[in-house]
């Protein structure tokens, strides 16, 4: 069954329009409450958010769902997506609530939702809990909505968990690294770990409003982080979206280094720790042609996913894969987290650089192959295959092609959009593939 509210990452939207309209939020509380009775008889439930206006309104709406329901609820406040997965695995937790609409501008915002093995629910589970929204949808908020109070000792137990994943051995004392924590949930949480750890920290994108979310800054936005490395003479500069589960992160010259980058840095000391098993990481169709080439002169192997951390993590456990992510810096360390965690991975890259030397010598070797990709705002989502301009546009540009390049064609799960992503050896050649495909993509079905 198809699902309608729930996409790649959870539910999305404009705040106070369906599926983020009071009812269908309520109504989603009482669902998920609903779920958990199945398999215990007090289900309790932890919510956190990330620094979004909305975000307080919409979690006291759910929460007054689930208690309607018959849950527990217990609230962390601001906190990172992955963080909230982390404590709901640690704790006597049986579902873990995110409200953020993680690298999307404020107006926007969503709910992901977390198992209590800190994973995200399987389709088939949301697709029940879907259904039982819309059974229930549109209602009305029962009673008056509950006051939230953040429990702080959350965050120090998560900071905890995370000052443990240290390399054995790093000493971070006195490393000077700029942070950019995006304006989002990590604007506390990443200056205090790593100044914790022994770090010099210059940190950015800390001082929340509530519409400042990504605004100009974090994972999105690396320029002022670029400049601001260089100034600062740091050993490195690390970017977190609005809830960061994604990293990205700067060298000292300047350069971007992005998740495939750090998928090669981290597997070849996983590799020389005998701790990579099968010499298998796992990644996206987006990731680069060049870290596949550069994973198999060392001896690695890529298997590649559909894009998205959940089916990244599922393809890491059917193949029993210990290291993957996403271009776009969500990376799983699995024996630590099943989540994708920014501030984790963040940790990782300090301990290397500490332990290895310099973030350019982690990843020498790495060439990137041109790469473009263009968005295609559409009014609707029928089969691309499907679309007989589009399938012909396909053709030509993978028949020139061939072995040289990769075209990626889909639609983003969280926005209605085509995603249309070309890499050759030559530049030219991108640019040219991807803007014919995103014409015959316009032309069929562009808004």
């Amino acid at each position: 069954m198809a699902k309608t509210l729930f996409g790649t990452d959870g539910i999305r939207g404009v705040p106070g329009t369906p599926p983020l309209d009071d009812a269908t939020l309520f109504a989603t509380g009482q669902a998920i409450a609903a779920y958990l009775h199945r398999g215990h008889k007090a289900p309790h439930a932890m919510i956190g958010l990330d620094t979004r206006e909305s975000g307080e309104h919409i979690a006291r709406v759910l929460a007054a769902g689930l208690e309607w329901g018959g849950a527990l609820v217990s609230f962390a406040g601001v906190l990172t997506t992955p963080g909230v997965a982390c404590l709901v695995r640690q704790n006597d937790y049986h579902v873990g609530v995110v409200i953020s609409a993680s690298h999307n501008p404020y107006h926007d915002n969503g709910v992901k939702l977390f198992s209590h093995a800190g994973m995200k629910f399987p389709d088939a589970v949301e697709e029940e809990i879907e259904a039982d929204i819309l059974k229930h949808a549109p209602g009305s908020v029962h009673g008056a909505l509950p006051q939230l109070a953040a429990d702080e000792s959350l965050h120090a137990e998560y900071l905890e968990f995370l000052r443990g994943r240290l390399i054995p051995g790093a000493n971070l004392r006195g490393m000077r690294i700029v942070l950019d924590c995006a304006n989002g949930a990590a604007y506390r949480l990443g200056p205090e770990l790593f100044e914790s750890l022994g770090c010099d920290v210059v940190a950015i994108g800390v001082a929340p409003d509530g519409r400042n979310i990504n605004d100009g800054c974090g994972s999105l936005h690396l320029e002022c982080l670029q400049k601001r490395v260089v100034a600062e003479s740091a050993a490195f500069g690390v970017a977190f979206d609005g809830d960061a589960d994604r990293a990205l992160f700067v060298s000292s010259k300047g350069d971007i280094v992005n998740g495939d980058a750090v998928l090669l840095a981290a597997a070849r000391y996983l590799k020389s720790l005998g701790k990579l098993p099968g010499n298998r990481i796992v990644a996206t169709t987006m990731s680069n042609l060049g870290l596949e080439r550069a994973l198999t002169r060392e001896g690695m192997i890529l298997a590649r996913t559909n894009v998205g951390d959940r089916y990244v993590l599922e393809e890491m456990l059917r193949g029993q894969s210990t290291l993957g992510g996403e271009q776009s810096g969500h990376i799983i360390f699995l024996d630590d987290s099943p989540a994708g965690d920014g501030l984790l991975t963040a940790v990782k890259i300090a301990s290397l650089v500490a332990k290895r030397g310099s973030l350019e010598a982690l990843i020498a070797g790495m060439k990137e192959y041109p790469q473009t990709i263009l968005n295609v705002k559409v009014k609707v989502k029928p089969p691309l295959e499907g679309i007989p301009e589009v399938a012909h546009a396909l053709k030509e540009a993978q028949s020139a092609l061939e072995d040289n390049g990769r075209i990626v064609l889909r639609y983003s799960g969280t926005e209605p959009l085509v995603r249309v992503m070309v890499e050759a050896e030559s530049e030219s050649d991108v640019l040219r593939f991807a803007a014919s495909i995103a014409a015959a993509v316009r032309a069929s079905i562009g808004v």
